[in-house]
């Protein structure tokens, strides 16, 4: 298994890369939220492969996972090689669900949670973030990988509220959260919420303007031990004490306990005040925390982006400093986020180039960390060897891959959806806002080729700018361009800069081997680019994460 020692993003599949860096035991939190909702609502995923409709037919979400060959091998395994009650499980799912995209889906997520339950510590907790559509499915998957037992909360967060939205049935506004241990003896932060201010009117402020209340001395329990009378007061039959005669003492004689008008303690009388209070303890209906909006100051334009807040929340609650904290569908690394700012290891991994160079962009902008010194990056292309390879298993993935190196938005797909590549595209790969003027927004059209590249491509890329009335075009090409190219680029002329007062070549040729050795895109200055909606500095906490020990 190869090491890991410092944060880590990897490009690739998730199973291959748990099996292949990530020992036994050597995580302690795991949030994951898995590829499911498009933003497309389909009668989809209770459907036949072969066509014919199931009658178990819901409205659901269109993904990208299919009953085929590999869903088929993937299930063998689990029924072949899986422990013994997730095989019998997977089983009967494939026999009550069929062979549609539903199973596909859960006989993936089952390959991989059996993953996540090895590499969890024995203190660890896993949260699954799904939607209503699936959840029920993933408990029970979850029941058999982590046991019953280690089930720990349900939590429900309302991620949206219902105005204007019009449905047939009630408003869907909420997503599912699976909370699991792996053991009993798991690590558990409790958290706080503030006080509604129904609650806060229930205090009073005492004679130096400190707001206080009478918290109850007993306990609806009956301990002979304790129900003892104590100056005057006893519990009823059914109640005890909550505290010892020492305790209650202690408080008596530093003034905590409140009396009642002939001297006697109050059954209610301890004395708590409002500022040393934690807040109210938090339950499992999540109603305070705002999804990503359009207006939203975080919003980075992902598709599924979650809130920092919603992270940091579990991050604390089921981690301390110097943990590390693993997300294998990281998206956009809000966790990843999270635990940085948190002082937490951390570890993401995802099947897009997009999604790692967005990443890439976060850390940079919200906490100045640089690749390679700050963390390491796995499975990208480092030479121009790899860049070939990459453009002969999956030219969507090179494409993107090659925008991000000049920090260029991928056009036609997102989130590893390959429709509607060409066509709807014009022609352009990514593209790069820029500020020239006052509130003037110019754009850089980008056109990404692995192979078969001409002079004709470069002009047609020099149109494609006219066209757009676009201020420039880069033309990115994995082969050596041939000087019929660098003429038809230098003919183009140049793209005049009215707020920097310059001059920059309209059409511009760079190959995978200089962008490799870090050479840049000749325009404006990248502080004044509106590419990526840059993400929000971030303060992080005082501490340090430590080092791997893996």
């Amino acid at each position: 298994m190869k090491p890991i020692n410092k944060n880590t993003l990897f490009y690739g599949d998730n199973l291959d890369i748990l099996r292949e860096y990530v020992p036994d035991e050597s995580v302690d939190l795991i949030y994951l939220d898995p590829p499911f909702n498009s933003n497309r609502s389909y009668n989809v995923l209770f459907k036949e492969e072969s066509g014919k409709e199931s009658e178990s037919q819901i409205t659901a979400f269109e993904d990208t996972w299919h009953w085929g060959d590999d869903a088929q091998h993937t299930y063998h395994d689990l029924v072949q090689q899986a422990p013994e009650n997730v095989s019998r499980m997977i089983s009967a799912l494939r026999e009550f669900i069929g062979a549609n995209q539903m199973m596909a889906y859960l006989v993936m997520m089952t390959a991989r949670l059996i993953e996540l339950h090895r590499v969890l510590k024995s203190t660890g907790s896993i949260y699954l973030h799904c939607d209503p559509t699936a959840s029920h499915y993933l408990k029970v998957v979850m029941d058999m990988i982590f046991g019953g037992s280690n089930f720990q909360n349900e939590i429900v967060w309302q991620r949206t509220n219902a105005h204007n939205m019009r449905t047939k049935g009630f408003v869907r506004s909420n997503d599912t959260i699976l909370f699991f241990s792996k053991s009993t003896s798991f690590t558990f932060n409790e958290q706080y919420t503030e006080y509604s201010a129904e609650q806060i009117k229930r205090y009073k402020a005492d004679e130096k303007g400190r707001l206080y209340t009478g918290q109850d001395l007993t306990f609806s329990t009956v301990n002979p031990n304790r129900q003892f009378e104590w100056r005057g007061a006893k519990p009823p039959p059914n109640r005890s004490w909550g505290a010892s005669l020492e305790q209650l003492e202690k408080w008596y004689e530093t003034g905590k306990i409140l009396l009642r008008k002939d001297g006697v303690p109050r059954l209610d009388g301890l004395k708590v005040y409002l500022d040393e209070m934690k807040g109210k303890p938090l339950t499992t209906n999540w109603t305070d925390i705002d999804r990503v909006s359009n207006t939203s100051g975080e919003r980075l334009g992902y598709p599924t982006q979650k809130p920092l807040a919603l992270l940091e929340r579990i991050v604390q609650a089921s981690s301390n400093e110097g943990g590390v904290v693993l997300d294998p569908f990281c998206g956009c690394g809000t966790a990843i986020a999270a635990s940085q700012k948190l002082n937490r290891k951390w570890i993401g991994i995802d099947v897009t180039h997009l999604a790692i160079a967005l990443m890439k962009y976060r850390l940079k902008d919200a906490f100045s960390l640089n690749e390679k010194k700050d963390y390491a990056v796995i499975g990208e292309p480092e030479s121009l060897s790899g860049a070939h390879q990459l453009a002969r298993d999956d030219r969507y993935q090179f494409q993107w891959w090659a925008a991000s190196l000049i920090q260029a938005k991928p056009l036609g797909g997102e989130s590893g959806s390959k429709e509607g590549k060409k066509g709807s595209d014009k022609g352009i790969d990514g593209v790069i806002n820029f500020i020239d003027e006052k509130d003037k927004t110019q754009r850089a059209l980008v056109q990404v080729k692995s192979g078969h590249v001409s002079s004709r491509d470069v002009r047609d890329l020099r149109g494609t700018v006219e066209r757009e009335g676009a201020a420039m075009g880069v033309f990115i090409t994995l082969e050596d361009p041939s000087k019929d190219m660098i003429t038809e680029a230098v003919s183009a002329g140049y793209y005049r800069s009215r707020l920097w007062q310059k001059d920059y070549p309209m059409i511009q040729i760079l190959t995978i081997e200089q962008l490799l050795q870090e050479r840049a895109v000749n325009m404006p200055p990248r502080d004044h680019t509106q590419t990526f909606k840059q993400a929000e500095k971030i303060k992080k906490k005082e501490g340090t994460q430590g080092e791997f020990d893996f």
